[in-house]
Formats: C-alpha cells, sequence, structure tokens
C-alpha cells in the first residue's frame, strides 16, 4: 500500500511538471520586429517548441540533427521543401525530416504565424543556411 501511495505521488508531480497548456491566442511578440520573431514555448531535452512570426521570408535552411513539424496558425505562403514549392495556410501541417532543406515565403498581407516542434531539444545552433 504504502509503495502504491509513493509511486501515485511520484507520478503526479512528474505529470504536474512536466505538463504545460497555453493559449496560442494570447502569446504576442514582446517587442516590434523587422521580418521574424522566435518566442519559445516549452521543451525539454527530447524536444523543444515555438511560435514563429513571420513577416516575409524564412531563408533557405536545414537542421543536420534535428526533425521539424511545423503548424501554420495564421497566413498563407510558399513553403519550399527540397526541390519542392507547397502553397501552406491556416490549419496545415508539414514535417521537415533532418538534413533537408527547406523556406518560406509569407504571400498573404497578414503576418504567419505557426507552432513550430523540433526534436530532440533546439538551441539555435542547429541551423545551416544555403548560399
Amino acid at each position: 500500500m504504502k509503495l502504491l501511495l509513493l509511486f501515485t505521488l511520484t507520478f503526479l508531480v512528474n505529470v504536474s511538471i512536466s505538463q504545460s497548456v497555453q493559449s496560442t491566442g494570447s502569446i504576442t511578440p514582446s517587442k516590434d520586429f523587422e521580418n521574424i520573431y522566435v518566442h519559445k514555448i516549452d521543451g525539454d531535452d527530447l524536444a523543444t517548441q515555438f511560435i514563429i512570426w513571420v513577416k516575409d521570408t524564412v531563408r533557405t535552411h536545414k537542421h543536420e540533427n534535428h526533425s521539424e513539424s511545423v503548424y501554420v496558425l495564421e497566413g498563407e505562403g510558399l513553403f519550399y521543401f527540397e526541390d519542392t514549392t507547397f502553397s501552406i495556410k491556416e490549419g496545415d501541417v508539414i514535417f521537415i525530416p533532418k538534413q533537408t532543406w527547406h523556406s518560406v515565403k509569407v504571400t498573404s498581407n497578414n503576418t504567419m504565424k505557426v507552432i513550430s516542434n523540433q526534436s530532440p531539444a533546439f538551441y539555435g545552433e542547429d541551423r545551416i543556411f544555403k548560399d
């Protein structure tokens, strides 16, 4: 019985520490920005989650050690994935395997807002730009 109680308390403490619930509508840039603004939502050593606002373009780049999933919250654009171009809009989900060249060109009048999930954790160092 004591072991079950200890397990239950440990589980509840770990769950309450490891979970995060936030409304994307309430998260806004904390300052004016020229083209791209990144806000870290949460993360651990296995994954990191960001909201990213893009006014114009994300330069062509790849991540050597990270896979990325992007969910479009607002805006429209052209997504360049290796040698293919896709139109993207609110509600679209994009999976980008590591070592894959990708970029975005916003085509809507409003800023594009996306959620980016990177795995493993992303600290801003695993980004190689294409010349």
